[in-house]
């Protein structure tokens, strides 16, 4: 497990685009035949990923949680985005398949993932924050989703957000995950920009086609850099920053927040005018 310590303005103002990079990206992610995970000290926020590929993979403990196992004291999201595969949670399988989600809830011990075919792994993308409830273990496919479509042609960001694990969906602890798909001629997201104090969010891009690129925007929105993000590359994004990013063609990206309210609309925007 990698540790990232949180980083402030201050710091951010000073920071090179290498720097940018190591603080707030998080590269080769998905690895076949193993679980990559990063602890970001921002709300305790655990990501990572899982693909197995022969034997199944079970989610382990690390020292830096002091747990007697993972979901002690957290929540999992787990959000599949390649073939079929399954995930056993104490001894109960869950078929997973593509763009589906499970959320797994504290006080699990026993978690498994597994690939149904090894030659078209299944590719599951995680979150963890610190949950003080328990909430059922909820399997939510892509047609459970609730589908909210904002944008248009005419500011190339038209798109579709899949809302699984939310106040009303999925119920959690804290976490709130799911994903946003841009339709064709939409490249921009999250645009106009916005905060929230409320709450740090992570995102995966994924389905960026090889000869594509997406470039993200971060930071106050007095001072706003990019950072160059390709296939399943996540970022951080801390409470100060905006969280905007411009592909060079359509793809989609997994977002995921923890902190103080669940409440999706809770956010302070800021007017494109008013971006530096």
């Amino acid at each position: 497990m990698q540790v990232r310590l949180a980083v402030g303005i201050k710091e951010y103002e000073r920071m090179t685009t290498r720097e940018l990079r190591d603080t707030f990206m998080v590269e080769n992610l998905f690895k076949q035949g193993s679980i990559e995970l990063l602890y970001w000290e921002t709300d305790r926020t655990v990501t990572g990923s899982a693909v197995p590929v022969g034997v199944p993979l079970k989610l382990e403990t690390h020292p830096e949680l002091a747990s007697e196992y993972f979901c002690e004291r957290r929540e999992v999201g787990a959000l599949n985005i390649g073939g079929p595969g399954r995930i056993t949670v104490d001894g109960t399988v869950y078929e997973t398949g593509a763009l589906d989600c499970l959320y797994i809830g504290r006080g699990n011990r026993e978690i498994t993932f597994a690939s149904n075919d090894p030659a078209n792994p299944a590719r599951f993308f995680l979150m963890s924050y610190p949950a003080h409830t328990a909430h059922p273990t909820t399997l939510a496919t892509q047609k459970d989703a609730n589908q909210v479509k904002l944008g248009s042609l005419e500011t190339a960001n038209n798109r579709t957000i899949y809302q699984y694990i939310h106040e009303g969906g999925v119920k959690s602890c804290q976490l709130v995950m799911g994903f946003t798909e841009l339709g064709v001629g939409g490249v921009w997201n999250t645009m106009p920009a916005h905060t929230h104090l409320r709450r740090s969010e992570v995102y995966l891009y994924f389905s960026v086609q090889p000869d594509a690129a997406v470039f993200h925007f971060m930071g106050p929105g007095q001072e706003t850099r990019h950072v160059l993000m390709h296939n399943e590359q996540a970022v951080l994004s801390p409470i100060w920053s905006i969280h905007s990013g411009c592909g060079t063609r359509a793809y989609r990206f997994i977002w995921a927040m923890g902190g103080e309210n669940q409440k999706f609309t809770d956010m302070d925007g800021i007017p494109v005018a008013d971006l530096r």
